[in-house]
């Protein structure tokens, strides 16, 4: 239930990934309001197209505002990728021209050009972030000197999903898509993990990628920016409450929610479940 005191930042995924965003500006920003949304029900967005992407994140962003969010990060690179600029320039200005909406794409790109010395960047992402070029086009656009390879992931959210991430089979579809990566440009020592999901597999990532290889993960580098926003835009600050609540929602199954967040989040979590439609919202 919604009071005047709670105006929580929201954080979005199509899914479970996203909580370990959120896990890191936690972390770093604890005094804030939170509220969490996984639109379970209707993932995974990779293999969407951009309009139904588009579509989907806007019904998550209104959302948000009816729980009276003034910030929200898209903690998800499929949504970043395909819905977030269409939003901030063509739907914000109407729905709610001071409020702001944020992706995880910019800072983690932002944050390269620091670590690397050959110039050339890989980037590990789910199929759909691959085939949207997003990483690609917003390094050329900051960065036009760097080179982008790309190497596209498909089984690493299944395992993580299906907790079978730290077993060994996992091993092989790690080394296979850290090899091709480097087969396809061996200059590469600046990695980005384009997938909120892949933190969980951070271990087997670096026992397969090339030493004095930097890896970039997402969650630290979005909640410094974060942190870091928040400073530059006190107008956005100042509608931000610090009670340090935090609440989750569901598009699916509670239950089935909960046992997975928690593997995310790293903590029990507790969570409610709504139903997004194109007309409407409910909590049910």
């Amino acid at each position: 239930m919604l009071t005047e005191s709670f105006f929580p930042i929201g954080v979005f995924d199509s899914g479970y990934g996203g909580l370990t965003i959120l896990k890191e500006i936690v972390q770093k920003l604890p005094q804030y309001d939170y509220v969490y949304l996984g639109d379970n029900a209707r993932t995974p967005y990779g293999n969407r197209s951009f309009e139904t992407v588009y579509h989907y994140t806007l019904e998550a962003v209104k959302w948000f505002f009816s729980q009276n969010c003034h910030l929200i990060i898209l903690a998800c690179n499929t949504a970043s990728a395909k819905a977030l600029r269409t939003i901030q320039q063509r739907d914000l200005p109407l729905l709610a021209p001071l409020k702001r909406v944020l992706g995880v794409i910019r800072p983690s790109v932002e944050a390269v050009e620091k670590f690397t010395i050959t110039q050339n960047i890989g980037i590990l992402g789910t199929v759909g972030t691959v085939l949207s070029n997003s990483y690609p086009l917003e390094i050329q656009k900051l960065f036009p000197h760097l080179t982008v390879t790309q190497e596209s992931c498909p089984m690493w959210v299944p395992l993580v999903e299906n907790n079978e991430h730290k077993n060994e089979g996992a091993n092989y579809f790690v080394q296979k898509n850290i090899e091709n990566l480097f087969q396809k440009n061996s200059k590469i020592d600046t990695v980005i993990l384009g997938c909120t999901h892949y933190p969980l597999l951070v271990d087997k990532i670096l026992k397969f990628l090339p030493q004095n290889v930097h890896l970039l993960s997402q969650g630290e580098i979005v909640a410094k920016s974060l942190e870091d926003y928040l400073f530059r835009h006190p107008e956005i600050e100042n509608f931000c409450s610090k009670n340090q609540k935090r609440e989750f929602f569901t598009t699916e199954t509670v239950e089935l929610f909960e046992k997975q967040a928690t593997l995310f989040f790293e903590e029990k979590v507790s969570a409610k479940r709504i139903s997004l439609g194109y007309s409407e919202v409910k909590i049910l």
